[in-house]
């Protein structure tokens, strides 16, 4: 029994020794300590390592409303941890998005960036995620529709005497979708430019139409059909003092008209008439019908060419005297 009680006197001397070991200088191996503590962390600090990319924003709002102003449409992250934990991450698996679906009036709110995980940003919980900015603030308007006509936007010019005639745009509509105060602004929407240079025949073109404001969202595919016509500018001439020539009378006659001259106005293509020759145009009387002397009216016919338009002639009758000829005399002439 007593060697018992002596071992026990032992242990409890020992653990006052190790005691006043401990506590002498507590306060410079209180300091060590937490230096060491420092110096680790420090270290692992060091270790870590940072990573950037950006991400689209995603506003989820009641259904009623939409964004009505300018907000960042996209969003910096900031990955930090081991190399090997951070760059495996694929970027479309961290999605960022602001939450306003608790909001259902128009107004100016303030909602936090999240962050949401999934695929390969779900394999490790030691990585750090921030972003930048940490809040947005944003304006919300009421969603409306509208329809707009759609407007070609043409730049350029065809080939010198021609011009662009009739045109169609499929559709001539678009419906629109966004929030009403900038709806109302909305007169029309422009195609993207429609490039008229050195053109001379019909021609067809898909086109984009343009949006004027990033808020509005235009429903269906957004392309525009169009098709033009491009013809020959048209010109109107006359032709005047052309004298009136009479045809397919008998050798026997003769004729004295009243008016020996007149004029006539045609329409064309204006590269037809750089083309056009002076005696292709003129005015005739066909006599082909008379077979006696006498005063007749005929009418007055206007010659030209076929890919010309008649617009109007003067004179369109006209008084003719056929004169029957003298025979002549045979016992005259030369000895």
């Amino acid at each position: 029994m007593s060697s018992l009680n002596s071992k026990k006197g032992d242990i409890r001397q020992r653990i006052r020794s190790l005691i006043a070991v401990i506590a002498e200088n507590w306060q410079a191996k209180a300091i060590a300590i937490f230096m060491a503590i420092i110096l680790f962390v420090v270290h692992r600090m060091s270790l870590l390592q940072e990573r950037f990319f950006s991400v689209p924003l995603t506003v989820e709002t009641d259904n009623a409303l939409i964004p009505a102003g300018p907000y960042p449409g996209m969003i910096r992250i900031t990955l930090r941890g081991d190399a090997n934990t951070i760059y495996p991450i694929i970027e479309e698996d961290i999605q960022a998005y602001i939450n306003f679906e608790k909001y259902t009036e128009p107004g100016t709110y303030r909602a936090p960036v999240q962050i949401h995980k999934k695929g390969t940003a779900l394999r490790t919980e030691t990585m750090e995620i921030s972003v930048d900015p940490l809040e947005v603030v944003l304006v919300l308007d009421e969603r409306l529709t509208k329809t707009a006509p759609v407007k070609p936007n043409f730049r350029g010019s065809v080939e010198p005497g021609y011009e662009l005639g009739d045109y169609t745009l499929d559709p001539a509509n678009v419906l629109l979708e966004g929030p009403a105060g900038l709806l109302a602004d909305v007169k029309e929407l422009s195609t993207e430019f429609i490039d008229l240079s050195g053109r001379s025949g019909d021609f067809s073109a898909a086109l984009r139409l343009v949006n004027p404001e990033p808020l509005l969202i235009i429903r269906g595919s957004g392309l525009i059909e169009f098709q033009g016509v491009v013809r020959e500018q048209l010109r109107v001439q006359n032709f005047e003092d052309l004298p009136i020539r009479i045809v397919d009378l008998d050798d026997k006659f003769f004729g004295v008209l009243e008016i020996s001259s007149g004029f006539v106005r045609i329409e064309g293509g204006q590269t037809m008439f750089d083309r056009i020759q002076d005696q292709e145009v003129g005015l005739s009387v066909d006599c082909s019908a008379i077979d006696s002397a006498g005063e007749f009216p005929l009418p007055v016919s206007a010659l030209f060419p076929e890919t010309f338009t008649l617009i109007r002639q003067d004179p369109e009758t006209v008084r003719i005297q056929i004169l029957r000829r003298q025979p002549r005399n045979p016992g005259t002439g030369g000895s």
